[in-house]
């Protein structure tokens, strides 16, 4: 009767193995299936390219993530819904506009650096 009742409890935390973090791979297979389509149906809603979505998304099934697109771009359209601009830009576009902004301010000119030079050596510098 004791090892029945210390064998109880064992096996009812046992029996919760999902609680456990134990989960069952068709389980979790679905999971990551219906992840990937609401990833691709939120890109193409915020208007993103499927490439742009697989980008931001690296870790997300491809092909869910497809599939989620095109159901959403065929909704919206059977629909006629207007995509939502996204207010987050991509990753990296700051450091992309920033290395714009640097390639289009003029260059110093060898010239003036010459220039530069000889007052320095006159002043003891």
């Amino acid at each position: 009767m004791k090892r029945l009742l210390l064998a109880l409890p064992l096996l009812a935390a046992l029996s919760a193995c999902e609680q456990l973090g134990i989960d069952d791979p068709v389980k979790l297979a679905a999971a990551k299936e219906a992840e990937g389509k609401a990833i691709g149906s939120a890109c193409r809603h915020a208007m993103r390219a499927i490439e742009d979505c697989y980008t931001l998304n690296p870790k997300a099934q491809k092909a869910a993530v497809y599939a989620g697109w095109l159901d959403m771009d065929a909704y919206m359209r059977d629909n006629k819904l207007e995509g939502i601009v996204p207010v987050v830009p991509r990753p990296g576009a700051a450091k992309a506009k920033a290395d714009e902004e640097e390639a289009a301010k003029p260059a110093e000119k060898p010239a003036e650096k010459a220039a530069d030079k000889p007052a320095d050596k006159a002043r003891g510098h």
